[in-house]
């Protein structure tokens, strides 16, 4: 029997979220010479001095001139409630700079009690703000004018905004702000158009005249969701802001950064703009400003605002949150759920539901920077074979290019790239390439076919002044491809079938698709006008919008880069995921790094360049779950870390995690220790390989999960609070997951640890080896020992030796799995083992989708088979095609079951199998290949629908009745 220690449990308290603390690089900056080094640091501590002398003068002085009291319509605005009016960095903000604005000035510090973080500059009550002057009914909703009678503080301002508000389904409420008389930039993303008005909202919108502001309202419980009277709208030509109070502390997403999944609200600023950084605090290299938020009670919504302008999402404790963006419209779109599995569903409506991937692109993939050659590419994958370790995919980075120049290989060191990639493909095997945006410009005329005909055909960026940006990035001065264009598409398709021809990739891995540039802006840097250099900059990393990409003022088909930036990855991704079709005719296997909204539909993403370090694993984690919130639900991280040198016992424990990402690769840098598993020790390889073999035990079920992701909009590697939105406990919880709604995974994340610390919500667990790596004789998949907990909802330590991560199936569920082998070609053959953990009133569902791995639509061509196993009984096809010819059921296992059997039928005919009663979880094991010699302690009757010939087809016969469980017996389905 397993052991479990139970530990007291806390609710969460939101503001403890996790942050991390660590510079963008780590790397200090220092001079060589100690003489240069001594007068750096006195200009450095003379310029710090005079700083501080400067601010302590202008506060000094800003007191002496206003030292009365604060109005009482300051003075009365609670600090949690304080909208910043003066939200620029870099800049000293005094009394009369805040007053200025026509805003309250209270210069607070943490000696008297302020919390850090709180503005000195605040918007007061009457603070001048939009009227609402018409309100007037439509088909759909409602159509309104608002309009300023108070110049704003920034550069034109809008004085008159058109409101368009749609109640497009009864869970979808549309609004949308912009300039009344001119049009305005629009994110170019196909959203759907509701046909008819919703007749029976979950909600209610009621709205304030003046100053303007709506109220957004849960009709079911009352729940005020969004109040935006609480600050002033602002719509600039160049800052645009609306702030909301929100119903509780419980908010994720709003993406992509290195942080908890619940984030903090103690003041806490969010920036989006697409930037080439390993993971910090900082803005990252996607972005998507949606969120979803937990209600009191356990209801879900979330918020999308649709705009691809930079901007920052500023938190605080009231709680309250504001959107400041700067260049587009307000557009929005609310989801009201009520669970939060519905919130991403319907949030997925509008942005795309993700691509279906390939089989094969779930198996294990392998990768480094620093292979050298083809030949040493080779022999890490022949050692993977000599171990029969699962492998599905070998990749390279940059180094098989001939000087870092896409659409080419080094003609010396990986002169055997071709037959590498034919051997992969003899052995089942796949092959993916790296590929940057940046296209090399510096060759001779007539040598580079791709730079040549970008040229000629015109598909570059360019600057104001109309000729291709040039900027630096691996090959050297680069041109970056504008994907806003169609031409480009197809000069990026064949470019490809024209390697393809050399090379036959099978995916393809782009890269630096922020778009990173290693300059700032371009050789010629940036013109000094408002896109470059606007109004107002959000928070970014570098403090300019062009810091290590390009200008923002660079011209592109579709827009201005200003509005196109953080577009770039997505529009790269969907013509990479076209060509791909294209070439192959198969579905495309893309992974991106940068990313938008609707990302899903043409790529997954993996986390960017990581440390080998146990911080980087256990942030990995949060930062998985925030992208199945985004809809990208193939993503996963450097399994043991890209940049250092790891450890054994941090890549073992890498590896388990990592055997549960959706997407699961093992890369590391160059210049480092190979991280793969053949290079480790006899007991840390077999660790590694058993592992792999559970996640490719799993395949079935995971590969399930992501046709439900395809079909529906559900997640896949999923927090827990989606299953148990009752369970305040859950909220906060991001180091353990789900697979679907039934297969907990609680990894170790610690050094040194051999055991584990996991919360179990309510309801009974099984651990998974109970279900398949026991010892019984003759019946290797019963073992001789299991456990299983109920749980009221509870922390337990669990065992975690090395070579262990615990896993838990969770009541009530049926998983479909196979023998794992060493890639799918050789597993997907074997037959199913199905596994059956019955709920207390003993009964579980389960389902699998199957299909033949890598055709292109084949849920919308029929071509599929789809099975559901439903409370055990009966397995019912509810479609089928000749793919279910090759799936066959070898054995059922079930947990959980009442009492000792008495006989196993199946189709009227006795059945062998193994029963155990270990008076924790009894289990019962059912053969229906040729009989085995299991020791049955007692015949029973089982639930259980076999293969009369090598295919699950089920008729109404096709059952099997249970006459010793407590069970009625099966009447068909």
């Amino acid at each position: 029997m397993k052991s479990y220690q139970k530990l007291t449990t806390d609710v969460p308290q939101p503001a403890a979220s996790r942050v991390e603390e660590e510079s963008v690089d780590g790397k200090p900056s220092c001079f060589q010479k100690l003489s240069t080094w001594w007068l750096g640091g006195c200009l450095l501590a003379v310029a710090i001095l005079l700083s501080a002398g400067t601010v302590w003068v202008l506060r000094q002085a800003s007191k002496g001139r206003h030292a009365q009291t604060p109005p009482e319509k300051c003075s009365s605005v609670t600090e949690p409630l304080r909208f910043d009016c003066y939200p620029e960095r870099n800049v000293v903000v005094t009394q009369e700079l805040c007053e200025a604005r026509g805003c309250c000035f209270i210069e607070r510090d943490q000696a008297s009690g302020s919390r850090q973080g709180v503005p000195w500059c605040f918007y007061p009550p009457d603070f001048p703000s939009y009227v609402l002057e018409s309100l007037n009914q439509t088909e759909l909703g409602m159509v309104g004018l608002l309009r300023r009678k108070v110049k704003a503080y920034y550069p034109r301002d809008i004085e008159t905004l058109q409101l368009s508000v749609e109640f497009e389904t009864d869970t979808r409420l549309h609004i949308k702000i912009t300039d009344s008389s001119s049009p305005r930039y629009e994110v170019p993303l196909q959203v759907p158009r509701a046909m008819k008005r919703a007749e029976n909202p979950a909600y209610s919108l009621d709205f304030s005249r003046e100053p303007f502001g709506l109220v957004l309202k849960r009709r079911a419980s009352g729940v005020v969701l969004l109040n935006t009277t609480v600050a002033p709208l602002i719509f600039a030509d160049q800052f645009l802001q609306i702030s909301t109070t929100l119903p509780s502390t419980f908010l994720y997403g709003l993406g992509e950064h290195r942080s908890s999944f619940l984030h903090s609200l103690d003041w806490n600023t969010l920036t989006l703009w697409a930037r080439d950084v390993p993971p910090t605090s900082y803005n990252l290299y996607g972005s998507h400003p949606f969120y979803l938020l937990m209600e009191e009670g356990g209801a879900a919504h979330g918020v999308f605002l649709l705009n691809s302008n930079a901007m920052e999402v500023a938190l605080q404790p009231a709680p309250s949150l504001t959107w400041r963006t700067i260049g587009g419209i307000l557009d929005f779109y609310i989801f009201l759920g009520p669970d939060p599995n519905m919130v991403i569903q319907q949030y997925q409506q509008v942005i795309g539901l993700p691509a279906m991937p390939p089989l094969w692109g779930l198996g294990f993939h392998l990768c480094r920077w620093g292979y050298g050659t083809s030949n040493e590419t080779w022999q890490t994958v022949k050692a993977m074979r000599n171990y029969q370790i699962p492998q599905d995919a070998q990749w390279n980075d940059i180094d098989y290019m001939e000087g870092y120049r896409d659409f080419t290989f080094d003609p010396q060191a990986f002169s055997t790239l071709p037959q590498l990639v034919e051997d992969l493909h003899k052995h089942g095997q796949h092959y993916v390439m790296i590929l940057d945006p940046g296209i090399s410009s510096t060759n001779p005329r007539g040598s580079y076919w791709p730079f040549d005909e970008g040229l000629r055909r015109g598909i570059f960026i360019n600057t104001t002044e109309g000729q291709p940006l040039i900027g630096q990035v691996w090959p050297g001065l680069t041109a970056f491809p504008d994907f806003s264009n169609q031409d480009t598409h197809q000069w990026w398709l064949e470019n490809l079938k024209r390697f393809h021809a050399h090379v036959p990739f099978d995916g393809l891995w782009i890269d630096m698709n922020e778009p990173s540039d290693f300059m700032d802006g371009s050789v010629d840097g940036c013109p000094a006008g408002d896109l470059d250099k606007p109004p107002y900059v959000p928070a970014v990393l570098g403090g300019s919008l062009c810091a290590k990409t390009l200008c923002a003022s660079a011209k592109q088909n579709a827009s201005v880069h200003y509005n196109l930036h953080n577009l770039y990855g997505l529009m790269e991704a969907k013509a990479t995921a076209s060509a791909l079709i294209q070439i192959r005719g198969k579905r495309p296997f893309v992974i991106s790094r940068s990313t938008f909204p609707s990302q899903g539909r043409y790529s997954g993403h993996w986390l960017g360049d990581n440390r080998s370090e146990w911080k980087d694993m256990s942030w990995s984690v949060p930062g998985l779950l925030s992208f199945s919130l985004f809809g990208i639900p193939l993503v996963g991280a450097d399994i043991c870390g890209f940049s250092g040198t790891t450890s054994e016992e941090l890549c073992t424990r890498w590896m388990q995690l990592g055997a549960f990402y959706p997407f699961a690769r093992n890369h590391n840098t160059q210049n480092e220790k190979a991280q793969d598993p053949t290079v480790f020790s006899s007991e840390v390889r077999t660790a590694m390989k058993e592992v792999l073999l559970t996640r490719y035990t799993l395949l079935p079920f995971l590969y399930t999960l992501f046709h439900r992701a395809h079909l529906l909009g559900d997640t896949v590697m999923r927090p827990l609070f989606f299953e148990f939105p009752q369970d305040m406990v859950t909220y906060s919880i991001d180091r353990q997951f789900l697979w679907g709604e039934s297969l907990l995974v609680t990894p170790v994340l610690e050094p040194g640890a051999d055991s584990v610390i996991g919360y179990f919500p309510r309801g009974l667990w099984y651990d998974y080896y109970t279900v398949r790596s026991g010892h019984a004789p003759e019946c290797p998949f019963l073992p001789l020992q299991g456990s299983s907990m109920n749980s009221s909802g509870e922390m337990l330590k669990m065992a975690a030796p090395l070579d262990h991560i615990n896993l838990h199936i969770r009541e009530g569920a049926v998983l479909p799995t196979q023998v794992g082998g060493p890639g799918l070609g050789a597993s997907r053959g074997n037959p199913l083992r199905l596994v059956a953990a019955l709920s207390p009133n003993a009964v579980a569902w389960g389902d699998l989708f199957w299909d033949d791995g890598e055709s292109l639509d084949s849920f919308e061509k029929d071509n599929y088979s789809y099975l559901v196993f439903n409370n055990v009984f009966t397995s019912t096809v509810l479609h089928a095609n000749v793919e279910a010819t090759y799936v066959t059921v070898d054995t059922l296992t079930v947990y959980g079951v009442r009492g000792p059997p008495t006989r196993v039928t199946i189709n009227g005919e006795e059945h062998p199998f193994s029963y155990l009663d270990n008076q924790v979880s009894p289990a019962l094991c059912v053969l229906h290949s040729q009989p085995h010699p299991c020791s049955p302690q007692a015949p029973l009757a089982v639930p259980y629908v076999p293969h009369s010939r090598p295919a699950v087809m089920c008729q109404r016969t096709n059952t099997a009745s249970l006459s010793a469980m407590g069970l009625a017996p099966c009447t068909g389905y």
